[in-house]
């Protein structure tokens, strides 16, 4: 069954992570995503690495964020890319890069000359601090975000400014610049303009502050890290068993009164009896919770958790997650025949339409794979015209 997003072509001048993995989700709806690449050596995570694959050494992290796309590679330096990018923007419903500040604008294609070509195209530009104020321009990563952002002063140990282990930023960058190519289709639907949709890696991890961001702004609590704690719940994080650890998370009182009868405690001992209690005396509740669940396997806790109602969870590694029939019954994980490697399985998408089994996928492409399809497609679109 074709997507929701069927019929729509972007042009994908992105790399790295945030732009590609967007595009790859708006493919995974159905659109038609045509990845321009630089002849050569093409996106850069095509060689980051280790880990690569098969003899060819295709980089595990380019196969992460961009199945369902075709490649194509133009030098946008030159006359003949130019005029091939133009043809491209011309039948094309959506554009996306993430180049620093200006860099379009270089290479000939500053906004108004895209719409110039074609009024009603959707533009989206991702960049790392913003398009513009005091740092506009200034180039980012997810790991150098993450600190600018406040994720790491939240995330770790305690005194010990941690990075998530993965591309957070990018992935939340990611999902706002789907969102807003989403809403401006729509728009365009009643106005045949196209929007220019702007984004950042800073602007989407400021966006996910949520609680730790109104605990500084409305009551000038500047937050710190507390580990796999919660700065405001209790008993909510990660607690020792006999063979190990699992979470458990008590977040309101009806849990509390059916969880602590189960480690021995009683709901109503004034240390504990309410929230506030517990969260001021966490590594005293922690302790009393940790001797109970000393006396049993982390399997048996989770089951007798788990009867009671009580959210609770096991910490998987991720060769673990991705053999959990939880995640394969969910199709979270998806074969596609690569090229050069054979079968090979990736992190499926994260949507459902009408509780339909995912459709079938393509693999990332090889470097140019497309050139050939897409020009012949050019010319059948302007001889229709």
């Amino acid at each position: 069954m074709p997507g929701p997003l069927d019929g729509v072509v972007i042009i994908d001048l992105s790399r790295v992570v945030a732009g590609p993995q967007a595009t790859m989700a708006l493919a995974d709806l159905g659109a038609r995503v045509i990845k321009v690449e630089r002849p050569g050596t093409g996106d850069e995570t095509r060689g980051w690495g280790p880990p690569f694959a098969g003899k060819s050494r295709v980089s595990t992290y380019y196969l992460s964020v961009n199945r369902n796309k075709e490649s194509i590679t133009l030098d946008l330096r030159s006359d003949e890319g130019r005029r091939t990018l133009t043809r491209l923007v011309r039948h094309a419903d959506v554009l996306v890069e993430n180049f620093r500040t200006g860099v379009m604008d270089r290479l000939g294609f500053p906004v108004e000359r895209l719409h110039e070509l074609n009024p009603g195209l959707v533009i989206l530009s991702i960049t790392g601090f913003g398009h513009d104020g005091p740092e506009g321009g200034r180039p980012g990563y997810d790991a150098i975000v993450q600190g600018e952002a406040g994720i790491m002063s939240v995330t770790g140990p305690p005194g010990t400014p941690s990075k998530v282990g993965l591309s957070v930023a990018d992935v939340l960058a990611a999902g706002n610049g789907v969102a807003g190519v989403l809403a401006a289709l729509y728009e365009r639907t009643r106005t045949g303009r196209g929007a220019v949709v702007r984004t950042s890696l800073l602007a989407s991890v400021v966006g996910a502050h949520m609680f730790q961001g109104t605990r500084w702004t409305v009551a000038g609590d500047a937050p710190e890290s507390v580990g796999n704690d919660h700065p405001s719940i209790a008993p909510y994080g990660t607690f020792r068993c006999a063979d190990g650890q699992i979470q458990i998370g008590v977040a309101n009182q009806g849990l509390w009164r059916r969880f602590a009868p189960l480690v021995g405690l009683d709901p109503d001992d004034p240390r504990y009896a309410t929230l506030p209690a517990r969260s001021g005396r966490r590594a005293e509740l922690a302790a009393d919770i940790e001797r109970a669940l000393a006396g049993d396997t982390c399997e048996a806790w989770l089951a007798r958790l788990g009867g009671a109602g009580v959210p609770a969870g096991a910490i998987r590694s991720i060769d673990e997650v991705y053999s959990w029939e939880q995640t394969r019954s969910q199709g979270l994980v998806v074969e596609v025949e690569h090229p050069e490697l054979g079968p090979i399985e990736l992190p499926g998408p994260p949507l459902r339409f009408d509780g339909a089994a995912p459709r079938a996928h393509t693999p990332p492409p090889l470097l140019g794979e497309h050139n050939d399809t897409v020009m012949a497609w050019l010319d059948e679109q302007e001889r229709s015209e």
